[in-house]
């Protein structure tokens, strides 16, 4: 039995379905509602908080593996759980920023997490993921309005990556041997700039969207007042304030983990243009 966190989520929506479509029959979804989702058939829906440990008994019963992403809940509990359960194996996304980023707050907790997995006793698997495709839909309510996209750092590109590729490495780590105690950094297959991730974009929804560049000191005043000013520093440092090398990598961990070539941000937007209409 596998059972997948975040299922409604970005990655664990596309892991339920790569799994289903892989002929993965024993397979559950958390979610707070099972009245409002909508799994693959056969896919059991179980209902439970990662912030509420204790709700996740009845969803970790006769589960062997475990996909879960940091920062849903309290992990520390969470892992707990998921040992006296008799779960396995346990494939946790952190962040790329444990490599790149070692002195940003939120790096901290991703590296506690690591090595409170690590310290578990149970099998694990770590994945740090760069930059998500999905993170444009910050956009979404600008181009629908507007038709226009205001962002700093215009012509810096990260190699940004689709949340199924996510899912599909965390796919073949659940499912085949040769992945416990590893940890992958994992990014899309080319550096984008977010003046062509709006290109792409409007050639996804058929229409112009107008592209703006502001200072980072304007970008910060628009993100600080729904992320605080830490937050909102430590984003505006990732998209082109504080750019390293490592963060500009772009690796071969998707093709050489899942065979298949990690997908573009131009598909992420083709897939997802309705966001955006």
């Amino acid at each position: 039995m596998i059972l997948v966190t975040g299922a409604t989520g970005n990655i664990g929506s596309a892991l339920l379905r790569q799994l289903h479509t892989s002929g993965f029959t024993r397979l559950r979804g958390l979610t707070r509602d099972a009245t409002r989702v909508s799994f693959p058939s056969g896919v059991e829906a179980v209902e439970g908080d990662l912030a509420q440990p204790d709700s996740l008994k009845p969803a970790l019963d006769g589960v062997r593996s475990l996909f879960l992403l940091r920062g849903l809940g309290a992990e520390a509990d969470v892992l707990t759980a998921a040992r006296q359960a008799g779960v396995e194996h346990v494939v946790l996304v952190s962040s790329i920023t444990v490599q790149t980023h070692p002195h940003l707050p939120a790096t901290a907790e991703n590296l506690a997490v690591e090595q409170l997995l690590r310290d578990s006793g149970m099998a694990w698997t770590i994945l740090r993921p760069t930059q998500f495709a999905s993170n444009t839909l910050w956009w979404a309510q600008s181009i629908r309005e507007h038709g226009t996209v205001r962002v700093p750092y215009a012509d810096i590109g990260l190699p940004t990556i689709h949340p199924a590729d996510i899912a599909a490495v965390a796919r073949v780590a659940l499912t085949e041997p040769g992945h416990q105690g590893r940890t992958y950094a994992l990014t899309g297959p080319e550096r984008i700039t977010p003046r062509r991730q709006i290109e792409a974009i409007a050639a996804a929804v058929g229409r112009e969207v107008a592209f703006v560049e502001i200072s980072r000191q304007e970008a910060h005043l628009q993100m600080a007042s729904f992320m605080g000013d830490q937050t909102a520093d430590a984003v505006l440092d990732l998209m082109g304030g504080d750019i390293n090398d490592e963060l500009l990598k772009v690796r071969d961990t998707v093709p050489r983990i899942t065979g298949s070539p990690a997908r573009s941000f131009q598909q992420w937007a083709s897939e997802n243009g309705a966001a955006f209409r």
